[in-house]
């Protein structure tokens, strides 16, 4: 009983109501059309007696009785003892889909409540309210989801507006401290190999501070990016294969795009997430091997694929490399230059755009991500 949906449920609970409600009717009914059956019989065998005594009771067994009378009498009762039962077999039925179907509206409002809380993402909070009359019974639970909601939004708020102070405050002392060692490295050209080795490294962490810091800044700054450009994808991705071919030809990958799509959006912002994915293609690819990026139109929908030629992504990971800070290699991920928010700003500017980003296929010949946005 605990695996049937609430509508099963109520059905078969009416249904077995019924069913006892019909099987005592037609018992009740049953008992008063034999007492009935028994009167008209003890009429007719009083109306029969010549010799006027008195009648006891109806008896089709009786010898004294007209057999085809007693013929008639049993036919009668049989028939409707078998009318009654199927007259309570088919009210039943008929119960129980009327049940069926009448729960099933009765329940919508909490369906179209299901299917709003399942619709709940951090970009689009302020619309998943509930506004609309709902029925009494989830009256409360609408009033603690819409709490819920806007307890939700101000901590993304929060969470946003701490993450552009943070970067903002950072932003200078490592731009400051940044000045300083390339200052003091050209003033040092001759300093001992020992120090040489550490203001480089100092000079690598501070960059990728630096390069953290800006990222960040940036996906606190998203929400406020206008997206009502109607953009041709094609361009865009050449242009991006343009501004990564150095990269490239340095880990000799080859480059290749096709297709075509249009999208309403923000150009800086659609520019940065195929960027992103592209550079980190070219840099988790195996050397000496291939990159491509297509665009293809389907329905109302735009699909972009990038498909790299690295080592794969474990199924484990698939979904937990689009969060802030994940790495699945954490030394193989700081030897190419990662700071873990490629991904996540990607996946930032893809649900800002109302689309999703998944791992569409990977295994050890190579990863292929798949971005679907809307054209309208």
């Amino acid at each position: 009983m605990r695996r049937l949906s609430l509508q099963w449920r109520i059905t078969l609970m009416t249904a077995l109501l019924l069913c006892l409600t019909c099987v005592l009717m037609n018992c009740l009914i049953g008992y008063l059309g034999m007492r009935s059956m028994e009167s008209i019989g003890t009429g007719l065998a009083a109306h029969g007696d010549v010799n006027g005594g008195d009648p006891t009771s109806f008896d089709p067994a009786s010898e004294e009785i007209d057999h085809e009378l007693t013929i008639v009498v049993s036919d009668a009762q049989e028939s409707f003892g078998t009318a009654s039962w199927c007259i309570t077999a088919a009210m039943t039925l008929l119960g129980g889909i009327l049940a069926y179907f009448v729960s099933g509206c009765a329940l919508r409002p909490l369906r179209s409540f299901a299917a709003q809380v399942e619709n709940v993402r951090p970009d689009n909070l302020a619309d998943m309210k509930i506004t609309e009359d709902v029925p009494l019974e989830l009256a409360r639970c609408s009033a603690s989801f819409n709490d819920m909601i806007d307890r939700l939004d101000e901590g993304f708020v929060a969470q946003r507006q701490f993450t552009g102070n943070a970067a903002h405050e950072l932003r200078t002392p490592l731009a400051l401290m940044q000045a300083q060692m390339e200052l003091f490295c050209s003033e040092h050209p001759d300093a001992q190999p020992d120090t040489a080795g550490l203001l480089g490294l100092l000079q690598e962490q501070t960059e990728r501070m630096s390069q953290m810091t800006r990222t960040l800044l940036e996906m606190s700054e998203l929400r406020s990016v206008p997206c009502n450009d109607l953009i041709e994808l094609a361009p865009m991705v050449e242009e991006v294969l343009a501004d990564l071919a150095p990269l490239a030809e340095q880990r000799g990958i080859a480059l290749a795009c096709d297709g075509d799509a249009q999208v309403l959006g923000s150009d800086t912002l659609l520019y940065r997430m195929l960027f992103n994915l592209t550079e980190n293609a070219i840099r988790y690819s195996r050397a000496d091997t291939a990159v491509s990026v297509s665009v293809r139109t389907d329905g109302d929908c735009a699909r972009v694929r990038v498909k790299d030629s690295g080592h794969g992504i474990p199924s484990q990971y698939q979904k937990s490399v689009f969060q802030p800070f994940f790495r699945i290699d954490t030394s193989r991920s700081r030897a190419y230059g990662g700071v873990g928010l490629g991904l996540s700003l990607v996946w930032e500017i893809v649900s800002l755009h109302g689309g999703t980003i998944e791992v569409e296929r990977s295994s050890e010949d190579g990863t292929t991500m798949l971005v679907t946005l809307p054209r309208g």
